[in-house]
C-alpha cells in the first residue's frame, strides 16, 4: 500500500523529523505545505525544492488565537495535516527551587494544548471533504513508558495520545472519512535536544535517516498507529501499548450500548 495523501500540511516542518518528512514525501511525488516559525528556513526550503510542490506558510503554533485558516483557502486540495511540532525540556519536581512552570507550561502548550487547537481547526475542513483524508500526530515513545527526568514532555505526549485515542474513536463512531494515525519516534538525532548542548544533543538517538525511511515505510502501510523503536523490553512496551488502545476501545463501546439502553 502506498500513502495515500496527495498534498500534506506539515506543521513544524523548519527542521528535524518536520523537515525529513517533508523532503520524504516530495521526493514520492507529495505536495507539502510546510508550517514553521522561521521564514527563512521556509524560504530556502522552497527555493531548493521548487513551488509547484513544495509551498510554505510561516506561523507560530504557540499562537493558537491565530490558527491559520487562510493556508486551506489558498491550498484546498490539503488532504492531510501533519501535527509535528515539539518541545522538550528536562522538569525537575524534587524541589520548589527547580521547577520553572513557565517551562513545564510551554511543554504542555506546544506538544498538547496546540496541537489539540490544531486538529480542531481543521477537522472541518477535512471532514467536509469527499475523499479520505488524515491527521497525523508525532507522538513519542515515551508517551507508553515515561521517562522521570522528561516528566512533562512525557505528560504531555500521554495526554496527546489519549486524545488521539480518543478522537479515533469519536470519528469511527460517526462514520467519518477522517483518519487519525500516530507516529510514534524513538529518540532521534535532532536540534530537539539542544537544550543539553548541540553537540550532545544531536548524537542522542537514532540517526534521521534511519528514522525517516522507516517512519515512512510505517505511514506507507496504511498502519494509524506507526512504532519505530521501542523501550525495551520489547513484549512489555508493545504490550502496553496494545492493552491501552484496546481498553480505551472496550470502553468506547461499553459507553455506547451504555446510550443505546438509555434512548
Amino acid at each position: 500500500m502506498n500513502f495515500p495523501y496527495k498534498h500534506v500540511l506539515l506543521i513544524g516542518a523548519t527542521s528535524g523529523i518536520g523537515l525529513a518528512m517533508a523532503n520524504k514525501m516530495l521526493k514520492h511525488n507529495i505536495e507539502v505545505t510546510a508550517m514553521g516559525r522561521r521564514q527563512d528556513r521556509l524560504d530556502a526550503w522552497v527555493q531548493e525544492n521548487g513551488d509547484d510542490k513544495a509551498h510554505a506558510v510561516a506561523f507560530d503554533i504557540g499562537q493558537i488565537d491565530a490558527i491559520p485558516q487562510m493556508v486551506t483557502r489558498r491550498y484546498p486540495n490539503i488532504d492531510c495535516v501533519f501535527i509535528n511540532a515539539g518541545f522538550q525540556r528536562a522538569t525537575d519536581f524534587t524541589s520548589a527551587d527547580s521547577v520553572d512552570l513557565s517551562i513545564y507550561n510551554q511543554i504542555m502548550h506546544i506538544n498538547y494544548t496546540a496541537a489539540v487547537s490544531l486538529a480542531t481547526a481543521f477537522l472541518p475542513f477535512l471532514s467536509g471533504k469527499e475523499n479520505a483524508t488524515s491527521i497525523i500526530f508525532t507522538q513519542s515513545n515515551l508517551a507508553i513508558v515515561p521517562a522521570p527526568s522528561l516528566l512533562g514532555y512525557c505528560a504531555s505526549k500521554a495526554a496527546l495520545n489519549t486524545f488521539a485515542m480518543c478522537l479515533r474513536c469519536q470519528l469511527t463512531d460517526a462514520h467519518s472519512q477522517v483518519k487519525v494515525i500516530e507516529l510514534f519516534p524513538p529518540a532521534v538525532q535532532t536540534e530537539l535536544h539542544d537544550y543539553i548542548g548541540p553537540e550532545r544533543g544531536r548524537q542522542m538517538g537514532m540517526p534521521l535517516d534511519e528514522f525517516t525511511d522507516q517512519a515512512w515505510a510505517g505511514l506507507s502501510s496504511g498502519d494509524d498507529e506507526v512504532f519505530v523503536g521501542f523501550i525495551p523490553p520489547k513484549e512489555r512496551f508493545f504490550s502496553i501499548a496494545r492493552e491501552r488502545r484496546a481498553a480505551c476501545e472496550d470502553l468506547s463501546q461499553q459507553i455506547k450500548e451504555l446510550h443505546k439502553k438509555d434512548v
